[in-house]
């Protein structure tokens, strides 16, 4: 059904042979359930907890999608970018897959954060030692989103694989339902595909309440959902034209050998390859600029696609949209109806309520976090405290 409906708009069918996971990021806005040690990207997506449920995390579910948007590909390529603490993380994750779906992953561990341009750039290089005579249509995915149907966000991607074809970066473009000021906006201009594809016409900061206000009166400007699509060759000739000193110390790095590779699994299902020993590549983080991929390429580039998002785009950026997606507490919870009904509780002690209403309670070994209902945005300044007062190892 996707390919009559591009075909009928005048698509060329395509398809993605990499996909690139951002899956760094210590998640502080769901804190104390997300840690530097587990974050965000690796908690259980909030819903449906029944027994026969997979239950994937935000992670898994990225990564259902990247193999989903490859699986036609020839030599398809899913390579994961991620913190060095988590490569276990990410290995169990990988053993909920069969034998040749591990097979087309690679993870990259980053030996310290410094932002999504430069886990991009490692990527590009990465990808383009592997094939450095093959053209590769590439697909950037965030980790710690939920997006449903699977089948429509596929056939959104082919969309952004047809631009990212035509010499273009694509974005894509998430139809805003309220004046939001947490997230960043794109500003559209004219359509290129049937009210589908626009030509970009800027990037917009978060704003304020008033500015959010009238980019939704304009109906012109779409919320950035962080993903990506582009054509290697192109993307890297951006990174050399608009941010040199990002690309540079990775461009050094030669292919990497057999032994630059880890296996990491078990017994019953080894397979996750983990480029552990690339040459070079822990003095190229130490090297390259800590910068975002928005700052650097994204708001710089002159020929910007973005997609009208048609699947459902959630971030879920709060306790208070975790709540609602949960629905019930997650936890043994004792209390009079009122509390019970009103409080939602996420935790792995039981709690007991008395006498209180709209409460989110958060409980986790060493940290437990109490917040009035539609208050917890403020949970990234508590962690700024934290860290001033250097209790680290809370976060």
């Amino acid at each position: 059904m996707a390919f009559a409906v591009f075909m009928e708009i005048g698509y060329t069918v395509a398809m993605f042979t990499d996909c690139i996971i951002m899956a760094g990021g210590s998640g502080t806005r769901l804190w104390p359930a997300s840690s530097s040690q587990k974050p965000k990207q690796f908690l259980k997506i909030p819903g449906d907890e029944s027994p026969d449920s997979e239950n994937l995390s935000f992670f898994g579910a990225a990564l259902v999608r990247a193999l989903a948007v490859t699986e036609e590909a020839e030599n398809g390529l899913v390579t994961i970018v991620a913190g060095k603490k988590h490569i276990d993380l990410i290995r169990d994750e990988s053993l909920r897959l069969n034998k040749s779906d591990r097979e087309r992953i690679v993870l990259i561990p980053e030996p310290v954060a410094r932002n999504t341009a430069p886990a991009i750039a490692c990527a590009l290089v990465y990808i383009k030692r592997l094939y450095p005579d093959t053209e590769r249509r590439i697909l950037v995915l965030t980790a710690d989103h939920i997006i449903e149907p699977l089948s429509v966000f596929k056939s959104d991607t082919d969309a952004a694989a047809d631009m990212a074809g035509k010499g273009k970066l694509a974005v894509f473009g998430i139809t805003p339902t309220r004046a939001e000021t947490g997230y960043g906006y794109v500003e559209t201009g004219e359509a290129l595909k049937n009210n589908k594809v626009f030509n970009v016409a800027s990037f917009h900061e978060k704003p304020d309440s008033k500015k959010a206000e009238d980019y939704i009166a304009a109906k012109n400007f779409y919320w950035n959902s962080g993903m990506f699509a582009f054509s290697m060759d192109f993307m890297l000739g951006e990174f050399n034209k608009k941010a040199p000193e990002v690309i540079k110390p990775f461009d050094e790095l030669k292919a990497p050998v057999d032994n630059s590779y880890v296996t990491r699994g078990n017994n019953d299902a080894p397979g996750l390859r983990v480029l552990e020993n690339w040459e070079g590549m822990e003095d190229a983080f130490q090297n390259t600029k800590a910068i975002s991929f928005d700052y650097a390429i994204a708001e710089k580039c002159q020929s910007t696609a973005l997609v009208k998002a048609a699947f459902s785009w959630i971030d879920v950026g709060s306790w208070d949209e975790y709540a609602l997606l949960g629905k019930h507490s997650k936890a043994e919870v004792y209390g009079n109806s009122e509390s019970l009904a009103s409080c939602y509780v996420d935790s792995n002690l039981p709690v007991a309520l008395c006498g209180v209403e709209d409460l989110i309670v958060v409980v986790r070994e060493g940290a437990v976090l109490i917040s009035k209902k539609g208050k917890t945005q403020a949970i990234k300044d508590i962690v700024e405290d934290i860290k001033a007062a250097g209790r680290t190892e809370l976060l």
